[in-house]
């Protein structure tokens, strides 16, 4: 199994959750906009992935919530570096890390 694929796999499929759960309630955007603010202002010269992040969070929950569910590469590149951590909790994220495991075993 390609780990970094399954690395991949992973994170898109917590950002589906998160996604679901940004489409009701969308004040989860809040904590990710002071996140990515923070990234910036600590920053003397505030990094692609942080500028990227500002513009993706200036629009509305639901395009935010369609942008993360995307698969497409810069929502790949920028899941490497999201700014929602702490919305899925550890349990959560176990029980994805293994589904998604799982399902790939399956295809090999």
């Amino acid at each position: 199994m390609d780990r970094h694929r399954l690395s991949e796999l992973r994170s898109r499929a917590y950002h589906q959750v998160i996604a679901e759960r940004l489409r009701r309630d969308p004040s989860i955007l809040d904590r990710a906009r002071a996140r990515v603010e923070s990234w910036i202002l600590l920053s003397p010269t505030p990094p692609f992935y942080a500028l990227q992040w500002q513009e993706v969070l200036s629009r509305d929950a639901e395009a935010v919530a369609a942008f993360l569910a995307d698969g497409g590469e810069l929502g790949c590149e920028l899941r490497q570096s999201s700014p929602f951590a702490g919305v899925l909790s550890a349990d959560e994220r176990w029980q994805i890390w293994r589904q998604v495991a799982a399902r790939e075993a399956g295809r090999s």
